[in-house]
């Protein structure tokens, strides 16, 4: 009766009134052993039932990861791959699940990547390739799982999908090109992708395409060019040997040219690959000496949330490790203004958190006291110590980092903005909080011996009590955090 049992299941768990009752009944653990059941019937019901139940409950789907369910789905991935109702519940339940970073680690010591690349090719509708290219987006947020998927030929498939839906004028077809453009970016960004490239290039796939970038005007549409910028970036990211082949230059002009037209699309595309270009410290100082910063800086005036977007990740991979570069963006009052502006677009999370870490950047990578009295006369001091709250751990250390290098160099520039934005009172709230990570932690006490050397800061560190906190830190668990306790504790007493 298991079967017909899981299947009453799984049309019950259809009614939003009914997922309670059988979550306070643990229907959900007890399903969760007949997936490793060979009765596909089973499987497909059990599957079901159990998607059903956890659909849009973090709490649930972090204990499905827990108690071990994706590998029981990859393993449902790989036994039945030609079983469209199974393929298809497993890779739903991936799509739910692959935003957890609990379910990104489990999937990486799992060849879920060999399986997707695998549904890619064999995926015959949009609705198939939609859930893939969903799961692979979610997924490439890992960086462990990126290398996986660019190993596992996950480029190379969305390079066929591209080839063959390229100059088709359905709307469907121009999604699909969209959504695989988009994650082929995803992957190349900060992928190791060598001998991925190496394949392609010994293809010599990436001519054409190289040619259209460099001659060709803009005579079959924007989307069609926009798929072989996608296209080019795939097969032909190389970016030492597209910088020789004289491929900035070409990729300025055109969108500049396009800035002009107000072509969205099409910008969106070239800084999709100045992006990438930008990724080598070699790179980056040739670019700089193209004067990139001062023509890409024309996009300010862009009213397009993308764009913008693209924009910031551009900037902010250029100031990345340059010192020149965080001076030339640090100097400029109309940019610094406009971060400061976007800081605080509630509407566009993603141009806040870029526009965040631009300036965090700007401030980490350069050395110089005009750039931080810049920063401060813009209002951008208070949206850094913000981010230094922010839900992601990379921002925080950002921040952190940004804003102790920036009061080595000129405290006294900045002291007020910290008293105003309560920079002490927030660094105290992360020692104290048990959830922050070590490196977080870390780095707050890194910031607050800096904010010793000012009367009136170290004055609130006293009134605030840190002291305490930092004895208690004493004895963490992490090494390097009770180091840095000792160290802050010894600044405090004036010992040091």
């Amino acid at each position: 009766c298991a079967v017909k049992a899981a299947h009453v299941l799984s049309e019950i768990a259809k009614h939003e009134e009914m997922k309670k009752p059988c979550i306070d009944a643990d229907l959900v653990l007890t399903l969760i052993p007949l997936l490793e059941s060979t009765d596909q019937e089973m499987l497909l019901h059990a599957g079901r039932a159990i998607g059903r139940i956890c659909y849009d409950n973090r709490d649930l789907q972090e204990e499905l990861v827990k108690v071990g369910v994706i590998p029981s789905l990859v393993r449902i991935l790989t036994d039945y791959a030609e079983s469209e109702p199974l393929v298809h519940v497993a890779l739903l339940a991936l799509y739910n699940l692959a935003d957890l970073d609990s379910a990104k680690e489990a999937l990486s010591r799992t060849k879920v990547a060999e399986q997707l690349v695998k549904q890619l090719r064999r995926a015959e509708s949009h609705e198939r390739l939609e859930i893939v290219f969903e799961v692979l987006q979610a997924l490439a947020e890992n960086d462990a799982l990126k290398v996986q998927l660019v190993d596992a030929g996950v480029p190379e498939a969305l390079s066929e999908i591209l080839l063959r839906l390229q100059g088709s004028s359905q709307a469907e077809d121009t999604c699909i090109v969209k959504a695989a453009s988009d994650l082929i970016v995803s992957l190349l960004l900060g992928a190791e992708l060598s001998h991925f490239l190496t394949r392609e290039l010994e293809k010599k796939k990436a001519k054409s395409i190289v040619l259209i970038l460099a001659r060709r005007e803009n005579s079959q549409g924007k989307d069609s060019l926009n798929s072989e910028f996608a296209l080019f970036l795939s097969l032909y990211g190389n970016c030492l040997r597209m910088i020789q082949l004289g491929v900035i230059h070409q990729l300025l002009d055109l969108l500049e040219k396009h800035v002009q037209s107000g072509d969205t699309s099409v910008q969106q595309a070239a800084l999709s690959a100045l992006q990438n270009l930008a990724i080598p410290v070699v790179s980056k100082v040739q670019m700089l000496e193209e004067g990139i910063t001062e023509r890409i800086e024309a996009l300010l005036r862009s009213q397009s949330p993308p764009v913008q977007f693209k924009l910031l990740g551009t900037l902010r991979m250029l100031a990345d490790g340059q010192a020149d570069a965080a001076e030339i963006l640090g100097h400029d009052p109309m940019l610094l203004n406009r971060l400061v502006h976007w800081c605080s677009v509630s509407d566009h999370s993603g141009i806040c958190r870029e526009a965040n870490r631009l300036l965090a950047s700007i401030l980490q990578h350069n050395r110089s006291q005009e750039v931080v009295k810049a920063i401060q006369a813009a209002q951008g001091v208070k949206h850094l110590v913000s981010m230094t709250t922010s839900e992601h751990a990379a921002m925080q250390n950002e921040a952190l980092n940004a804003l102790a290098i920036a009061s080595a160099i000129d405290l006294e520039t900045l002291e007020e903005s910290f008293k105003e934005s309560q920079l002490v009172q927030s660094l105290h709230k992360l020692l104290q909080d048990d959830d922050t990570s070590p490196e977080v932690k870390y780095n707050s006490m890194g910031l607050l011996c800096r904010l010793l050397n000012s009367g009136d800061l170290r004055q609130e560190i006293e009134e605030d009590k840190i002291k305490d906190t930092l004895e208690r830190l004493c004895s963490h668990s992490n090494a390097n955090v009770v180091k840095e306790a000792i160290t802050t504790l010894q600044v405090l007493r004036g010992e040091t």
